[in-house]
This record gives structure tokens, C-alpha cells and sequence, in this order.
């Protein structure tokens, strides 16, 4: 972007890319400097002082911050809360000995960009960081430096000035004093201060998660390893900052950071992390069903400067989970079951159908995704109401643009619950994903098209995310939802379309209708390979008999609800007695909808009919289940240690594999590992055994993928308790 014109000179946006000596070692002063409010010694010169020796105290630090489990050399601590730093000099320090320390981000740094921040000590004038000496021992003090709670986040260089009678002597330029400061969700003066301990150590510490899949009748837990305190990811995630020309200035500010995050985790405008990618050809990179988590991801795009390929809205939330805990921003990953996706920016989806009963995807524009996964994350809102901080969503997947990029958020879960959708940012957008009517549209024998149907429960069925600190969903729909039919829903209805989100209420429901239909399957679990028998059923209130005709139609289908290959249909007709109900059982054979499967485990049945006096329409999706890996661990489960992990799999079904690739990795556990099979035949196995070494002491995990040529969304995990390293290596 030129900014010519704009600034008297562009804003900084380069953070890891100023490890230059960018400040003299010795600046002189002007003659009306004044540096401190004391005055400087009369005598003109003393002993000189000297630095001799900056030691960053990483284990005294990062435990009290706690930022010890990342893997780097550098000093991470958060912002608003007390670190040390131990300075030896060349001598003992006296009272007229006059210093400070300098902390600088990105070029040009000046103080009133807050970009040079100083810490002082003593009865001097103080810097905005405040300053006090913890101790002094002989020729070395230990500092005490309390960054703002609102600084900027980011990688900080530092040196330690002595003011003498003349100027500023500084230390020379050393990467090693740099230090990376990070949100802080544990000081209450933070914006993204989290009030529960608990929540803290799963949505900042956690980092490994469950990413919940399939429908919500049969919830599927995804395990993602987020890893965002393996060794690089923390410059990856400063990298994409830095890639997306964010001003350095505005990186303090968690609403901006997290809305120019959830622009830049994309790659849909700004060269951003991952490329979308919904088909089935994912030639030239990897198959979104074949990550494990984050950390490759960010990996090769900040050792490439290339968007990564591919991604689906699980890959782009768990990334832009990982980038979010790994700043210090509390965040967590939601799945909307029945997600609504209105091409037309009101709040109804609209699904067409043509006189026989069947599909009519020309004619339909609007989608309803199985699933769709955003973040959400904590956080102050100072520029909406009090009451409408707190979680707020994030969707960092390219679905709609909002002021000109394809980015989502943060808009106030409260006020999508209300209705209150005139708060930034995008919350009509969100609000209709969860909210949307679905209308069911026909032909009359006229060519009109015309509203046969309205669904008003089918969309926003049900939000999860993982449960705090354990392997559990934790259903959040009554945060997002009042109860449907309740006047509080029936309020925050009109309280939306109030803000120009438009609803139609024209078209029959079947409560109405004196014949009603309904779909399901025999059983709750649909295993992939089985037949499926799908049970019709038509109930009828009516006082006399009525013949009922209709289509149901079979289709295997795209998780973002798009068709992929219709392979049967069946025609249903029967006579309903007065008052009854009837069943019919459609049976799907596996040897049909397995040839058209690709890399889609879902199925759609769709009925499209009419009794004597009305139509009638049903949907039902079902996932098709399948068996998970086998994960085991063997060895001595202590850090440093050799560990051995083996991975097992049967071929239960009743045709081969193809192609089969297998992922495993583990966060500061073990780095990815791939393995590779040109056919599995039916009811062949496979034990696949990796060692690796844990770094961290704790529980770990470990998060195994599978995946072929035709067949794909296999995975395994296990969880394992680390100790200390073993007393004799120690010594």
C-alpha cells in the first residue's frame, strides 16, 4: 500500500526484520537535554560505569509468566505483570549512577508510538514501564520491569543505557537480550483477562484440542495438535503480522490483532496462510483430512513466504487457534452443526426442488454445511456495551468479504443472541449461519415457484466445543440461541431484522399439514461398508384416508452440503389410513453409494412429495462411521528418554485401499512423521512403529491421520503422563 500523502513517513510493519544495530552506542546530548530530574554529577566524570553481563533469567521468569513450555533460547513473558533482569557492572552501583533500559519494536521506534518504551529506577523520572531494583549484590542488581498491560505485543530488543555527564552510552546489539512479550489473560488489566483459572490453562495453555465433526447426532471428536509453543512457531505467528503489513503501533489492540488475524490465516487477499480448497483434486499439496494441526502449516508458510495448500474450515480455525493461544489471546474452536450459508443476506435458505421430487441445484444457490468450525475468542469490547464483551467470534474462513477482505469477526456471542447484530463486526453474517429458516421451494403446475415448506429447527442445531481440561464436548448452543418457539427467540428476531436482516414467514410448516413426514435410519450409527435402511414415516391427522406420492432421493454429498454424486432414487406411495402412522423402509445397498463416495463420508436422502391436500418435504444427512487408528506407547516416560509409539490398523471393509497415508505428531513430543502403503487389502493390518523423545514433562498426546485414494477422515490418539528426566542423567 503507498501511503504517500498519508503519513509523513510509513508506519513500521516489520517486526522480526529489525535485528539490526539500530540505536548508537553513544548519543550524545543537546544542550537543553535533560534526561532525568536530578542534575547530572558536577564533578563531570567519575569511574566510568559498565555493563558487563545481561542475563534475561529465563527459569525465574517464564514459570511465574507461564511461557516455559516454549521452545525458544529468547525470554517470553506477558505484558502487565513484573519480570527480572539480572545486569552485573563494573562496579558496584552508588546512588549518582544514573541508568535505564531500553525496549524497542520494529523500525524508527519512538516514544510516542509507544514502539521505545524505558524503564527507570530509583527516585528518577520513570518511563512508562515502571522500574524498581529487586537486590543488589556487590557489582550486579536485579531489575524488576513491569510492561504495560496494554503493550504491544510482539519481539522486543533491549539495551541497557548509562547516562553520563555527556550522553547516552549504550550496550551493543545483542540478539540474546531480546525478549518476545505476549498477551497476559492473567492480569485483570489486560483485554483478554480470563476470570477462571481453568479456562485459562485450556484456551491459552492447551495445545493440543478436539475439533468436533460429522453431525450432531453422531458428534466425531477431531484431535488437532495445535502447537503453538513448538520451536518456531512464535516467530510464525509475528511472520504473518509482519507479512500482512500490520502496523506495529496497532499490535497492542486484541480486536485489531484478531481481525487482522482472521484476514491473513486465508489466503483469499493478502498472500495469507492457507488456501482454500473444496473439491477433491488436492494435487500439488496436502489433503485438508491429512493435517494433524498446525504446526507444519505455519512452519513452511514462514519458511516460504507461499500460502500453504490446502485447507477446509477445520485446518483454517485450528491454525488460527494456534496463532491466537500461541499471542495469548484465550480462543477455542466452535462447530455449528447445520451451518447456514446464505448467498442472498437474509435469513432464509432456500432449497429447490422440481415437480418429480428431485433436487434442483441449478436453481439453488443457498447451502447448509453439515458442520462449519470458527473461533472464538476472549476478550474486553471498549467499543460496544459492557455487557457485550466476553467471547466473541472469529472465522478466519474465506466465506464473505467484510470491509473489502475475506475475514469474519469479532462480533459479541451475547449480541448475536439477542439480535443486536448493528454491533461490529459481521454479526448479520453470523447471525444467519445460526438462525436461517430453511425454505422448501416447488413448481406448480403453473412453472411458478412457490414456498411448500419452512423449517425453522433445522439450522444452528447445535454449537460444541471441546470441554475445559476434558476429552468431552461441551455444548454451547443456548449461547448463541434462545430456545426455538420462546418469546426471548421471538425477540431477538425482530431485534435483527430491525438492523435490515430480512425474514419471510410465508410458506406451510407441517404442524399445520394433515400429513407429515420425517426421515431417520434403523440405526443411530451408520457404519461405513453397511447397508443403510432408511425408515420413512408418515403420520397423518386427517379424518380420512389420503394417498400419499413421493421421491426420496440418495446423494452423496460434500460436508458444505453441496452435491457430489446422486446415485438412486425411489419412488414411495401409500395409503394412510385416517389417524395413523406408517412406516416405510428404503434399503440403501453399500456396493452403490461406495463407488461414488471419493473423499466424502456423508449421504443425503431428500423426500419431495404430496398427499391429497399438501406437500411434503424431509432431509436427513448421515455420516458414515468408520474404525479408528490404534495408538500405543512403550518406553521410559520420562523427558529425555526413548519412547516408542506404535500405530495399528485393520482393514475391515470389504475392498482394498489405495494409496494409504499416514501422519503422526505430537507437540514437543514428536515432529511429523509420514508413512506411505500402495494398497491395504481387506482384512490386511499394518503396525507402523516411530520413537521419539518428550521434551516437556506433563500430559502429552499424541494425534495419528490415515487417509487413501478412497477412503479418507481415519485418525487416532493417545494420551501419555511425562516425568522429570531420571535422577542419574541428571547428574
Amino acid at each position: 500500500m503507498d501511503t504517500t500523502g498519508r503519513y509523513n513517513e510509513a508506519p513500521s510493519t516489520s517486526n522480526l526484520g529489525n535485528d539490526e544495530d539500530d540505536f548508537p552506542l553513544f548519543e550524545a546530548f543537546h544542550e537543553d537535554d535533560k534526561v532525568f530530574d536530578d542534575d547530572p554529577d558536577p564533578r563531570g566524570w567519575r569511574e566510568s560505569l559498565r555493563v558487563v553481563e545481561v542475563n534475561t533469567c529465563r527459569d525465574i521468569n517464564m514459570p511465574k509468566h507461564r511461557t516455559q513450555a516454549y521452545d525458544t533460547e529468547h525470554l517470553v513473558i506477558r505484558r502487565g505483570q513484573e519480570f527480572v533482569l539480572r545486569v552485573t557492572f563494573s562496579r558496584p552501583v552508588t546512588p549518582r549512577d544514573k541508568f535505564k533500559l531500553e525496549f524497542l519494536i520494529g523500525s524508527r521506534a519512538s516514544v510516542r508510538r509507544r514502539t521505545l518504551e524505558e524503564a527507570t529506577f530509583g527516585t528518577r523520572r520513570r518511563g512508562r514501564w515502571p522500574g524498581r531494583i529487586v537486590e543488589s549484590q556487590g557489582s550486579w542488581l536485579l531489575l524488576g520491569i513491569t510492561p504495560q498491560a496494554d503493550a504491544i505485543v510482539g519481539k522486543f530488543r533491549m539495551y541497557v543505557t548509562i547516562v553520563t555527564a555527556k550522553g547516552l552510552q549504550r550496550t551493543k546489539r545483542d540478539p540474546d537480550t531480546d525478549c518476545y512479550i505476549l498477551f497476559n489473560c492473567w492480569n485483570s488489566e489486560d483485554s483478554v483477562y480470563y476470570p477462571d483459572d481453568e479456562g485459562r490453562q485450556e484456551y491459552v495453555l492447551g495445545d493440543v484440542g478436539a475439533i468436533y465433526m460429522g453431525s450432531k447426532e453422531t458428534l466425531l471428536s477431531r484431535d488437532w495438535v495445535f502447537g503453538q509453543f513448538d520451536r518456531g512457531i512464535l516467530d510464525a505467528c509475528i511472520y504473518i503480522l509482519d507479512a500482512s503489513r500490520m502496523p506495529i503501533r496497532n499490535r497492542g489492540d486484541a480486536i485489531k490483532m484478531v481481525r487482522k488475524g482472521s484476514a491473513v490465516i486465508n489466503s483469499q487477499d493478502e498472500d495469507g496462510v492457507l488456501v482454500g480448497n473444496w473439491s477433491e483434486n488436492f494435487s500439488g499439496g496436502t489433503a485438508p483430512t491429512l493435517w494433524t494441526g498446525s504446526v507444519n502449516i505455519l512452519l513452511q508458510y514462514a519458511n516460504t513466504g507461499s500460502p500453504v495448500r490446502y485447507g477446509q474450515c477445520w485446518v483454517f480455525a485450528g491454525v488460527f487457534n494456534t496463532f491466537l493461544r500461541c499471542l495469548g489471546i484465550p480462543a477455542r474452536v466452535i462447530s455449528n452443526f447445520n451451518s447456514a450459508h446464505d448467498n442472498n443476506g437474509n435469513l432464509k435458505i432456500e432449497l429447490v426442488f422440481k415437480s418429480d421430487g428431485s433436487a434442483d441445484e441449478r436453481n439453488t444457490q443457498d447451502s447448509i454445511w453439515n458442520y462449519h468450525c470458527w473461533n472464538e475468542v476472549y476478550m474486553k469490547r471498549p467499543d460496544l456495551p459492557p455487557r457485550l464483551s466476553g467471547w466473541q467470534v472469529v472465522d478466519a474462513t474465506p466465506q464473505e468479504t467484510s470491509d473489502g477482505l475475506y475475514r469474519c469477526g469479532p462480533a459479541s456471542v451475547l449480541a448475536i443472541k439477542e439480535g443486536q447484530v448493528g454491533h461490529s463486526y459481521d454479526a448479520p453474517f453470523i447471525f444467519a449461519e445460526v438462525n436461517s429458516d430453511v425454505h422448501y421451494l416447488t413448481r406448480d403446475k403453473y412453472g411458478n415457484v412457490i414456498s411448500v415448506y419452512v423449517d425453522k429447527t433445522l439450522v444452528g442445531k447445535g454449537l460444541f466445543t471441546k470441554h475445559i481440561l476434558a476429552d468431552t464436548p461441551d455444548e454451547v448452543t443456548f449461547t448463541y440461541k434462545h430456545p426455538e418457539g420462546s418469546p426471548d427467540e421471538a425477540k431477538a428476531m425482530v431485534a435483527a431484522q430491525g438492523f435490515g436482516l430480512e425474514r419471510d414467514d410465508a410458506g406451510a410448516g407441517q404442524a399445520d399439514s394433515q400429513i407429515t413426514c420425517s426421515l431417520s435410519t434403523q440405526e443411530a450409527q451408520v457404519l461405513l461398508g453397511k447397508d443403510v435402511d432408511l425408515v420413512v414415516e408418515f403420520q397423518s391427522k386427517s379424518d380420512t384416508a389420503q394417498t400419499v406420492k413421493a421421491l426420496v432421493t440418495c446423494a452423496v454429498i460434500f460436508y458444505t452440503g453441496v452435491l457430489s454424486n446422486r446415485f438412486t432414487s425411489e419412488a414411495v406411495e401409500i395409503t394412510m389410513p385416517p389417524n395413523k402412522t406408517e412406516r416405510v423402509v428404503v434399503k440403501i445397498r453399500a456396493q452403490d453409494y461406495l463407488k461414488n463416495l471419493g473423499f466424502q463420508r456423508f449421504l443425503c436422502f431428500t423426500l419431495a412429495g404430496h398427499g391429497d391436500t399438501a406437500y411434503l418435504n424431509a432431509m436427513k444427512v448421515v455420516y458414515l462411521q468408520a474404525p479408528n487408528l490404534q495408538l500405543t506407547v512403550s518406553g521410559i516416560q520420562a523427558v529425555g528418554q526413548d519412547m516408542f509409539v506404535n500405530v495399528s490398523f485393520v482393514n475391515t471393509f470389504t475392498f482394498p485401499l489405495y494409496n494409504v497415508t499416514l501422519a503422526i505428531e505430537g507437540p514437543r513430543t514428536m515432529t511429523n512423521r509420514k508413512r506411505f502403503y500402495n494398497i491395504l487389502q481387506p482384512q490386511a493390518s499394518f503396525n507402523w512403529k516411530e520413537s521419539f523423545i518428550p521434551q516437556i514433562t506433563g500430559k502429552r498426546t499424541l494425534v495419528a491421520v490415515m487417509s487413501s485414494a478412497n477412503l479418507c477422515e481415519i485418525w487416532g490418539k493417545v494420551d501419555f503422563i511425562v516425568e522429570e528426566k531420571l535422577k542419574d542423567e541428571e547428574d
